[in-house]
């Protein structure tokens, strides 16, 4: 049963003014206005210049969103800023789509296994939710193991519009991890990868209260994150025990934009979860993830086997 500190966070989460309906939008076909990073002009020094400061870590500017974009209204001003460098954030066509498609290999490949890794802790699921979906590749994921109803949401239209048009297979909408819109015990799994840490820890903990809300007792939830190990340890420690791989993501770490990641790297997350009615089952710290295995408290606990270690060196 959730305890007083859930139904508190769940009590704020059904007076708070950005609850809506989800709408039903088709991603893969939707027009969505261009932003000011879709008319950058590449020969204007200015311009040049504003993308490559940005893009170093050394200037940032407040996301500009069009008003005509789904979700404008509402969207809340934390998401709103240049996160991992990206000239307006997650909010461009051009910018979301070369994040999308380069990330993965900013990681080295490695997101591949977590997303496996992830997946995998879910087989078996009827409907799962893959929170925070960005491109889709950890939606997809779950499809391939045979999870039968799979989910994605994004509070970024343009990052929703390439995850569709990649997966049409997959139910795609737009929504917040604190504030989803979506049913009341509605999915029996949920996969979280690379979001939490994204997320002020106020919102951390509304987040893991909608989670509560939108799963079946006994729900199996699978979350991969950034390790801390790169973000708190020496380069001598990195170098001895995990090589050149351990200096690579501790510079990636420091150089990236997250402000919320050293707030995340403090939380005690087996307590967040418990707050919110889920057990912590299971927890690996490697490099460069950290996995966590949880289940929505319920008197039913589900045997999974302990997954192989995430240590990628």
């Amino acid at each position: 049963m959730a305890n007083a500190h859930t139904l508190q966070f769940q009590e704020e989460l059904k007076v708070d003014p950005l609850r809506r309906e989800v709408d039903r939008i088709d991603w893969a076909t939707v027009d969505l206005p261009d932003t000011w990073a879709d008319h950058i002009d590449w020969t204007h020094l200015p311009d040049l210049r504003r993308v490559l400061r940005t893009l170093a870590g050394r200037e940032r500017q407040r996301v500009r969103l069009p008003a005509q974009l789904p979700g404008s209204a509402w969207i809340p001003k934390y998401v709103l800023q240049e996160f991992h460098n990206l000239p307006n954030g997650n909010y461009s066509k051009s910018f979301s789509r070369g994040y999308a498609q380069g990330f993965d290999h900013a990681m080295l490949g490695s997101l591949k296994a977590g997303r496996r890794r992830v997946a995998e802790a879910l087989s078996g699921a009827h409907c799962a939710l893959d929170l925070g979906c960005g491109a889709g590749r950890q939606a997809a994921a779950l499809r391939e193991v045979g999870v039968g109803e799979v989910w994605g949401l994004d509070p970024s239209p343009y990052l929703l519009q390439h995850a569709a048009r990649a997966y049409p297979q997959i139910q795609w909408v737009q929504g917040l991890a604190e504030d989803t819109g979506l049913a009341d015990g509605q999915f029996d799994a949920v996969a979280v990868c690379f979001v939490f840490h994204e997320l002020p820890p106020h919102y951390l903990r509304q987040a893991l209260a909608e989670l509560a809300r939108i799963t079946k007792p006994g729900a199996r939830l699978a979350v991969l994150e950034p390790s801390p190990l790169q973000w708190s340890a020496g380069y001598r420690w990195l170098w001895r025990h995990h090589g050149w791989r351990g200096l690579y993501f501790r510079a990636l770490a420091r150089r990236a934009y997250e402000p919320f990641a050293g707030a995340w790297h403090q939380q005690d997350f087996a307590e967040l979860l418990a707050e919110a009615g889920f057990t912590l089952l299971q927890e690996d710290t490697g490099c460069p993830f950290r996995f966590f295995f949880a289940q929505r408290t319920d008197d039913t606990v589900v045997n999974h086997p302990p997954q192989p270690s995430m240590d990628k060196s």
